[in-house]
């Protein structure tokens, strides 16, 4: 579980080979799958959703926080969007009155 000021350091930190921002306010984009299956196939990595590119935190609509978890842990299961299925988890974060979804995705790699 990622506390506040360890998502406060990341957005810091900025975007690189293993942290990607996605603004996905409303829905989530097809780029966050592809990131999903580069982060699985390298050394993994955080997504947050939530955070535009230049890490300004805009926060997820919500009314639309749980139905984005469920929709990306649906097709993050579906071995017909990824293969092989993953099971990750979106973790929520309050963060300046608005929500962040965190998503470690580890490294597919042995």
């Amino acid at each position: 579980m990622v506390t506040v000021d360890e998502l406060r350091r990341l957005i810091e930190r900025g975007e690189d080979i293993h942290l990607e921002f996605k603004q996905s306010r409303e829905k989530i984009t097809r780029d966050v799958y592809d990131t999903v299956c580069s982060f699985s196939n390298r050394d993994g990595g955080h997504i947050l959703l939530g955070v535009r590119d230049d890490g300004k935190i805009v926060g997820i609509e919500p009314s639309r926080v749980e139905h984005i978890q469920k929709e990306f842990v649906t097709a993050i299961n579906n071995k017909e969007k990824i293969f092989p299925p993953l099971y990750l988890q979106p973790e929520r974060i309050a963060i300046d009155g608005k929500v962040v979804l965190h998503i470690f995705v580890p490294s597919g790699l042995l």
